[in-house]
């Protein structure tokens, strides 16, 4: 199935993601914490919660990648939504940290300029996360994954971090040294302010609440669909990339059951042509006319 080979290669954007959140971590905790940078060293906490969501989408594609069994009926699909949502707590955990060792320094500073080093790390590592999101963000529009989608722009924040960062070194480098632990306070807003973000998207996915202008959309689709009379009933959810529509509508009550079916044929078409990874489910109800009429509707 073409989903499945698709979520086997949306693990190679959570590989390099991995890989390079790995050694930039390192490389910004180690010469942050010899370089006196407060900010580089919340920069490099950033990262060690990036290789824990990495890793969280990494398992989550593995998982998704699962057939339905009598248990899960639906697939595993969910898998990579209940990663994502461990990843948040942790994330907003390191992110409290982060603040609260910011807060501390500012209640009682060490005057320490940081080291020039320190800001070129910053610059580098901005420069290497472009490219990592420019890598991802084409793997996500080739395979039509939103969790490597998401990873990209998680990227894309890591790259404005970095900027951010090297900025304020540069300005306590200048004098301002009350600056470098101001980035690293912004920091550790942004880290919570992402994880809060990931938090939300996963509960709305596991409570199975759905776009309302995606519903908007389908429903005109399939309002639309020759034959369909009335749309009575439409219900949506979302099992990682997969959705799954029910809908139920109204046909001429005068059709018979094979007429009846090349319309529930003709809106799952219609549907997938639009969302190609859709299950959609069609239940048909007789329409009830004010008055008799003939049968005027065939194929």
């Amino acid at each position: 199935m073409e989903l499945y080979t698709n979520l086997r290669a949306g693990e190679k954007g959570a590989w390099l993601s991995i890989g390079t959140y790995i050694i930039l971590s390192a490389a910004k905790l180690i010469i942050g914490y010899f370089g006196s940078s407060d900010a580089l060293k919340a920069d490099g906490l950033n990262n060690t919660t990036d290789i824990i969501a990495s890793i969280a989408v990494l398992i989550g594609l593995r998982i998704s990648q699962r057939p339905p069994d009598d248990n899960h009926q639906y697939g595993h699909l969910r898998a990579e939504t209940i990663a994502s949502l461990i990843a948040s707590f942790i994330m907003m955990v390191v992110g409290l940290q982060v603040l609260v060792d910011s807060i501390t320094n500012l209640w009682n500073p060490i005057r320490e300029t940081p080291s020039p080093l320190t800001a070129y790390v910053a610059i580098g590592s901005a420069i290497v996360m472009y490219f990592v999101y420019r890598y991802n963000l084409s793997l996500a529009k080739k395979i039509g994954s939103s969790a490597v989608k998401a990873a990209a722009y998680d990227n894309r924040s890591d790259a404005l971090v970095s900027i951010g960062t090297a900025i304020g070194i540069f300005g306590a480098i200048l004098g301002f040294t009350l600056l470098d632990t101001i980035t690293a306070l912004i920091v550790g807003i942004i880290i919570i302010k992402t994880g809060i973000e990931i938090f939300w998207e996963a509960v709305q996915t596991l409570t199975d609440a759905f776009d309302t202008e995606e519903s908007e959309t389908l429903s005109v689709l399939i309002h639309n669909v020759d034959g369909v009379i009335d749309l009575i009933d439409f219900k949506g959810r979302t099992h990682g990339n997969m959705m799954f529509i029910e809908v139920t509508v109204t046909v001429n009550p005068y059709l018979n059951v094979w007429e009846s079916h090349q319309i529930t044929e003709n809106i799952e078409s219609t549907v997938k042509r639009f969302k190609p990874y859709c299950t959609v489910v069609v239940h048909i109800e007789p329409h009830e006319f004010p008055h008799p009429v003939e049968d005027d509707y065939h194929f």
